[in-house]
């Protein structure tokens, strides 16, 4: 149902933009990732669990263009394709969402050894360290299942999930308690829409670049930057926070070890202050970690990948390496 809210979301606007085109939602398929609910996602090994079965259509030309959450699509994209839009971010908070009997409370007014779901390693691993009363367990489903299991069984005392998610889904109402940055820094991505086409299919690359907002495709640039260097994925825990303020981008980003006790942070900026030239010629078609904007300055978006990736050679200079590598082989083990 998510997935649909966002598709439909990004061909409103397209329809908006090009009254003319006529656009057909195609295909609604089930990708590895929506199949494989018994396994945690960190587990299942596969690097594009939400979007192969998708890029495969793309790539027999059954459809033109794929929305995706962000956050899903690996910092190295298949040959032949590019995220050819980048839509205005939502809130990329966590959301901590209450069984109905907990209803008012927050993570640190639960009683001692309440039980929290999520499927993110990240999460997990912030939380446990800030909430050492709590414990918490994996869980699988769409957003409207794992609401389901939170509500009307009791194995739950309140499930973390993306706010934007739920804000999409109309369920702000369940947001029990947001998690600052303070709390837990957000996944790479988290929040944003990307809309992923042929790299070489200039008319619909051309389309949907009207979709790009500057300011998300910039963040989202350095946080991939920031993951693709530290070959992060959804089996380590990565995280990042980014503001982009008076043409200055801030990029925190964070390792963690799977019980959250090692864990290395630091944060970086860089200026993003470029007039847009026009960039004609060979270099039009660029890809910042698999991301094509022709309409964002290009030294913009070069600053933005170079800040993901002086940010990740700083942690790597602290030890990250360690801290992920004992992640990865326990998250293996378990």
């Amino acid at each position: 149902q998510l997935a649909r809210i966002q598709t439909d979301s990004v061909v409103r606007m397209l329809r908006d933009l090009y009254p003319d085109l006529h656009f057909e939602i195609a295909v609604a398929m089930s990708t590895t990732g929506d199949k494989i609910l018994d396994t945690a996602l960190s587990k299942i090994g596969e690097k594009s669990l939400f979007t192969k079965e998708l890029e495969n259509a793309l790539e027999r030309n059954e459809v033109d263009l794929v929305v995706h959450s962000l956050k899903d699509l690996p910092t190295s994209l298949p040959p032949g394709f590019t995220i050819g839009a980048v839509c205005r971010r939502e809130n990329p908070l966590d959301a901590v969402v209450f069984h109905p009997k907990n209803c008012g409370k927050t993570l640190s007014l639960l009683p001692e050894k309440s039980v929290i779901g999520t499927s993110s390693l990240r999460r997990a691993a912030q939380l446990k360290k800030k909430f050492p009363q709590l414990e918490f367990r994996d869980i699988r489903g769409n957003l409207n299942t794992r609401l389901k299991k939170l509500d009307e069984k009791e194995d739950f005392s309140a499930i973390i999930l993306a706010a934007a998610g739920l804000k999409r889904m109309g369920w702000e109402n369940r947001i029990g308690q947001l998690l600052g940055p303070e709390d837990c820094l957000y996944a790479v991505g988290q929040g944003a829409l990307a809309v992923e086409v042929r790299a070489k299919d200039q008319e619909i690359l051309t389309m949907v670049s009207a979709l790009h907002d500057a300011d998300t495709v910039l963040c989202c640039i350095a946080e991939r930057a920031f993951m693709k260097r530290l070959e992060g994925g959804c089996s380590v825990p990565v995280a990042v926070n980014t503001l982009l303020k008076d043409g200055q981008l801030y990029l925190t980003g964070a390792v963690y070890s799977l019980d959250g006790s090692d864990s290395l942070k630091e944060t970086m900026q860089t200026s993003v202050n470029y007039p847009h030239q026009n960039e004609d010629g060979p270099n039009d078609d660029v890809q910042h970690v698999g991301i094509t904007a022709k309409n964002v300055p290009a030294q913009a978006q070069e600053a933005a990948e170079n800040l993901g990736i002086e940010l990740a050679n700083l942690l790597l200079s602290k030890g990250a390496k360690h801290i992920l590598s004992v992640a990865r082989q326990l998250n293996d083990a378990r």
